[in-house]
């Protein structure tokens, strides 16, 4: 995982977007309601691993559209529709919430992936010296 430490600052700039996206969200969703401390601890470990994740996935890509933010973009789909929406959507659905709140939930993270991946492109990421 050298690449984590090659690419640090726009690992954490993705977190803390990340993070500003799921304020909007949170409050949108849940009026008046402040999260307590071990919530927003929690949510900025998630939002700083999946910002990590995303990095590495971005940096393996494949560079076909000679676009890197449609490459991004294609990244960050995949990646959505391959994991979040299926674990959110089962999961949400089994606890017996209703299929809107589990659809809003899953184009949160859409948004969340895609701000973060738009804004680690921008910066650039570090490719580590072995690949």
């Amino acid at each position: 995982m050298e690449y984590v430490g090659l690419n640090l600052t726009p690992i954490l700039i993705a977190t803390l977007l990340g993070l500003i996206v799921g304020l909007f969200h949170f409050f949108l969703s849940r009026p008046g309601e402040r999260p307590a401390f071990d919530f927003a601890a929690l949510t900025a470990i998630a939002e700083f691993w999946l910002a990590t994740l995303l990095a590495g996935a971005l940096i393996l890509s494949p560079r076909e559209m000679g676009n890197p933010f449609m490459d991004a973009a294609v990244t960050v789909v995949v990646i959505w529709i391959g994991f979040i929406v299926p674990i959110l959507l089962v999961t949400q659905r089994f606890r017996g919430l209703p299929g809107p709140m589990a659809a809003a939930d899953s184009l949160h993270w859409l948004i969340v992936l895609m701000v973060q991946a738009m804004a680690m492109t921008s910066i650039g990421l570090e490719r580590p010296a072995m690949l």
